[in-house]
């Protein structure tokens, strides 16, 4: 939304007057950088459109109980609905002296439709207000992640059902040890998604409590009717406490704490992406959409995208980090230090949505070198646990004692300087003289894939079965 209507209504810097919102208590108004501090009106506008919603809620159950006429109520929803409509097209003049959305929006309801605009606020606080609203916020921001994390799962598994037989290694420590799919490897991510979703819904559904009517902090005399408000406005009850209402940040903390553990779980497959991407590897090429060059060295394919999709963790976590410290000791209720609740939700927002739409794109457009990364999983020694596995499956070996004679076998290998197969099969006779030729039948990176059958293993058929199992239970 554009900026260049905060500063339409302010007067001239050297006249000072009490804020006619809530000034009749004062003779003059705050100091010019009291009012840039306590001004929230250039980031908190983004929630115009769920602060209207809470406003005509709250209108629409005055009507009901009696307290405000019905034709009062007609036209306060009218001016509501005629103010959105304005801020929807960018015509609407904020005010920095009005401090916020909402006196900006009360403003503006009194110019049109005059003192039974002043009417609406009968019953309710800024404080129930702000957090009516900001919730509405927050559980739609979730209902959207929840939307883009899908398509980021269903890319995953689309490119899992395509490399489902493809042959990698699979790493610990970054160091090759055992061969696994590239479908199985993707489907991890798919998990971890899974996960992030769930802990998105867990915290709509704990979140999913209406504030509006707690007023200040101790609700209020008049005869409200929460449950209405609360079932118009999508919430499945009103708070119980009026303290702990206008207090809470709770949900915060927990949009952003999925915020952090998803941009971790992104930042883990964007490493993994420029990893994969590099000469060294060159598992996976990514596309010109999600590349770019260097200025200097034509050869250049850096992987911008996905370096930069890992970075935005560090700037979510920092949004976590920066709202608890601003709960951490506030007392009851409501302290201003409250406003600076809004601004690491709003960033973590952005830049998660921006990192999850960036990887589903990669994703969707990366090309697997599959000759690469199956030369690659027969690399050090990678079917070693195979060659154990066959030790204690044929020869009724315990499987430590299978262990040190696989790793004699190995450490043989090392000083031939060649793969296990290629080892006499004297060789490795000389270290264990119950082996046999059949011992050449596991050592291949394609039988240890093949062999993996057990439930979660990385065997191309369990790998489709995985497929078919995870688009039912995420409903992909």
């Amino acid at each position: 939304m554009s900026e260049k209507n905060l500063q339409a209504n302010k007067k001239n810097t050297g006249e000072k007057s009490a804020n006619k919102m809530w000034g009749g208590h004062f003779d003059a108004g705050p100091d010019l950088l009291m009012e840039q501090i306590n001004a929230s009106i250039s980031f908190d506008k983004k929630l115009y459109a769920q602060d209207i919603r809470g406003s005509i809620a709250h209108a629409q159950m005055l009507a009901k109980t009696g307290i405000l006429a019905e034709s009062e109520v007609v036209q306060i929803i009218a001016g509501l609905l005629e103010i959105k409509a304005e801020i929807d097209a960018d015509e609407f003049e904020f005010s920095v002296a009005l401090e916020d959305i909402h006196m900006n929006i009360e403003a503006s309801l009194k110019e049109k439709i005059g003192d039974v605009a002043g009417k609406l606020h009968t019953a309710r606080s800024r404080n129930d207000q702000v957090a009516t609203a900001f919730r509405l916020y927050v559980r739609d921001a979730l209902d959207g992640f929840d939307v883009l994390l899908q398509e980021l799962q269903q890319a995953l598994l689309t490119r899992a059902e395509e490399y489902a037989d493809t042959i990698m290694p699979g790493f610990t420590h970054l160091q090759v040890a055992q061969p696994v799919t590239f479908g199985h490897h993707l489907l991890a991510y798919v998990e971890m998604f899974a996960r992030d979703r769930r802990r998105l819904r867990d915290a709509r559904e704990g979140m999913n409590e209406c504030p509006l009517g707690a007023a200040a902090l101790a609700g209020t005399s008049f005869p409200l009717d929460r449950q209405q408000t609360a079932a118009s406005l999508g919430f499945r009850e009103p708070t119980a406490n009026s303290l702990d209402s206008v207090s809470d940040r709770d949900f915060a903390l927990e949009f952003l704490s999925f915020a952090t553990i998803c941009a971790n779980h992104l930042s883990r497959l964007g490493e993994e992406m420029v990893i994969w991407s590099s000469a060294q590897f060159a598992f996976v090429k990514l596309s010109d959409a999600f590349t770019s060059g260097s200025s200097i060295m034509p050869q250049k394919r850096n992987p911008d995208a996905a370096e930069l999709v890992r970075a935005k963790s560090g700037r979510i976590t920092g949004n976590l980090i920066s709202l608890l410290m601003v709960m951490k000791g506030l007392t009851l209720a409501y302290n201003k230090d409250m406003q600076e609740d809004k601004e690491p939700v709003f960033a973590a927002e952005e830049h998660l949505t921006i990192a999850i739409r960036a990887m589903t794109g990669m994703l969707k457009d990366l090309t697997a070198n599959k000759e690469r990364m199956e030369q690659a999983a027969g690399h050090g020694y990678s079917t070693a646990t195979d060659l154990a596995d066959w030790l204690v499956r044929t020869l009724a070996m315990p499987f430590r004692q299978a262990h040190h004679v696989t790793g004699s076998i190995v450490r043989l290998a090392e000083t031939r300087n060649c793969k296990l197969e290629e080892l006499s099969l004297s060789e490795m006779q000389n270290i264990e003289p119950r082996i046999t030729e059949n011992i050449f039948s596991v050592l291949s990176v394609q039988h240890s894939v093949q062999s993996r059958t057990s439930f979660g293993g990385t065997a191309p058929d369990n790998v489709r079965k995985s497929i078919v199992t995870a688009r039912g239970k995420y409903g992909l």
